[in-house]
Formats: C-alpha cells, structure tokens, sequence
C-alpha cells in the first residue's frame, strides 16, 4: 500500500482521495473514516460511498467514542446554533484536537499497512481558523508521528495553500466534478450537495463554486 486517505465524505478529502488514487491507482489507497459523535451519522456513509466510487483497496470506518467525554462543540451536538461569536477565532464547530488524533491513528494503520503517505485535506489559505489546520501544525505533528512510530511517514495536504475556487478547478481537471457536487457531504446541517447555504462549511463551499464557475464562464467566453 502506499498512501492512506483520511476521508470524512466532504469536498476536501473526496478530492485528496482523488488525487492519491490518481497518482497510485485505487489498489495502493486505503482510506480512513472516523466517527467521532459528529451531528450527523451521514458523514460516514458519505465517505463509505466515496470509497466505493473511486475502488480503493481497503476502507476502514474507526469509532472514536471517547471523544464526546473530554470536550463539546456544536458539531458533537443536536441542540444549539453553530455561529462564530463576535471576537472568537474560530466558529464553534471547533472540534479540540481532532486532526492530531485522526493523523496519529490514520498513521498507525499507514504503518501497518507499508503506506509511507497520508494524505488529508486541510487547508489555512481558505479556512475557519481552526489550529489543527494550520501548516505549522502539519510540520510539528508529522516530526512527532516520525519518533512516535519510527516510521518515515509523510503528511501530504494538496490543499494547504490553495483557495476553495481553486480546489474546485483542481477537482474539474480530475474530472470528478460531478462526484464532488453530488457525492459529497460538506454542510454542517448535514444537507447533501450545496447544503444548507448558511453554516460557515456551506458558505466557503459554495462561494469557492460561485467563483470557479465564473472564471470557467470567463475562459469560455474568450
């Protein structure tokens, strides 16, 4: 195996996904899911479907229960608004931690398997502010999994200095923009395809669309 995916079923990891198979062939990608007691269940089956479509060699789904006993957020929730309150850094989908626990076990398993790569789609060009997506979070977390594991594991985020408009180009020359448009689950509300259109995941989204969809018009019309 040479590359491990950690997919959640969103517009990020579904083109990461497609870029890892595209560079090694679906039977050297797995993939990995984590439910973590997000809002919504249908991330998971999302990221199951995903998997299928682009015919990766092994999908493992990781229960991370303990998760809801150390910290809240309006992502691990039903009740309450998700909002970024006036001041805060970050909205209140801030989830403490998770992409540090989520790369440390997506490499334990890249070890078990061989794979040297993992691949995840994070970005701080076009982000929330949240901590764990930052580059020098990236940096620092690949240097400890190296010692934790004495595994030259390698970090790869294709998406770290690029904007949702971009991305959405990327996914276009890949030719999965149909996959990402209709086989995606991005919205915080859980709503498939452009989502609900107010929470702060469907708002990068869809301006990101908005703003690819107006350069293709442009390039076409010249």
């Amino acid at each position: 195996m040479k590359a491990v995916v950690v997919l959640s079923g969103g517009q990020d990891s579904a083109t990461a996904l497609a870029l890892a198979v595209a560079k090694f062939g679906a039977g050297e990608v797995a993939a990995i899911t984590f439910s973590y007691g997000q809002r919504h269940a249908l991330e998971t089956r999302y990221a199951r479907g995903l998997a299928k479509r682009f015919k990766v060699a092994a999908h493992k789904v990781v229960r991370l229960d303990f998760y809801r006993h150390i910290t809240s957020n309006a992502l691990m929730t039903k009740e309450g608004a998700i909002e970024r309150k006036k001041g805060a850094k970050c909205p209140n989908t801030v989830v403490e931690g998770r992409n540090a626990f989520f790369l440390l076990a997506a490499g334990v398993w890249a070890k078990e398997l061989g794979a040297k790569d993992i691949y995840t789609g994070v970005s701080e060009a076009d982000f929330s502010g949240y901590p764990d997506c930052r580059e020098a979070f990236i940096k620092a977390q690949q240097k400890a999994m190296r010692l934790a594991l004495d595994y030259p594991v390698r970090i790869v985020t294709p998406f770290m200095h690029m904007t949702k408009a971009e991305e959405w180009a990327l996914a276009d020359r890949l030719g999965i923009l149909d996959t990402i448009e209709n086989h995606t689950l991005t919205c915080y509300n859980g709503v498939p395809g452009r989502g609900c259109g107010a929470c702060p995941a469907c708002r990068l989204r869809n301006r990101g669309h908005d703003e690819f969809m107006a350069a293709k018009g442009k390039r076409a019309a010249r």
